[in-house]
């Protein structure tokens, strides 16, 4: 089973029962690490050097976050600024992201319909999130998948519990 650091960044998470579930299913299993950034860094000051060497003992990264006002928490960003180290990038250092399987998982209370170049939003939202994508891109990481849970505010238990599976088989192909 491969080593698995969840990064998730929520800044209302007492307002999301789809995150929850699946915040529940990592702490349930014991080869997930749940990193909650808003729970470890309420200040926003953030121990680069601790994070840096917290994920060199992972095989794959989970990036889990709502949309925030059509881009990531500000925390995640924040995260990404200061832990990314662009030594990583030299070619004579270690790169703790290159080839690591990364999966991102990303909700919002918006429609699917809504987010495309002919919706209400006119952009993807992998469009919103490039910034994280091009960042783990650059770190030369293996983007294999986001998967978007539209409508999350609305879901049902039934409906919540079907994204959990879908995202599960995700990480097992």
């Amino acid at each position: 089973m491969k080593k698995t650091l969840v990064v998730f960044a929520h800044p209302y998470l007492e307002h999301s029962n789809s995150n929850a579930e699946l915040i529940n299913f990592y702490v349930r299993h014991q080869h997930f690490t749940l990193r909650d950034l808003y729970e470890e860094y309420p200040d926003f000051h953030i121990a680069a050097f601790r994070e840096r060497k917290r994920i060199k003992n992972y095989d794959r990264f989970i990036f889990q976050l709502p949309l925030i006002w059509f881009g990531m928490p500000p925390l995640l960003k924040l995260w990404i600024d200061e832990v990314f180290d662009r030594d990583w990038l030299k070619e004579d250092h270690y790169n703790p992201l290159e080839g690591k399987e990364v999966h991102i998982l990303v909700t919002t209370g918006g429609k699917e319909r809504s987010f495309s170049k002919e919706g209400t939003y006119k952009y993807t939202v992998e469009e919103l999130i490039s910034g994280l994508i091009v960042s783990l891109n650059v770190f030369k990481a293996n983007v294999k998948n986001v998967k978007v849970v539209y409508e999350a505010n609305k879901l049902s238990k039934k409906d919540i519990i079907l994204h959990k599976q879908e995202f599960v088989e995700l990480l097992n192909q």
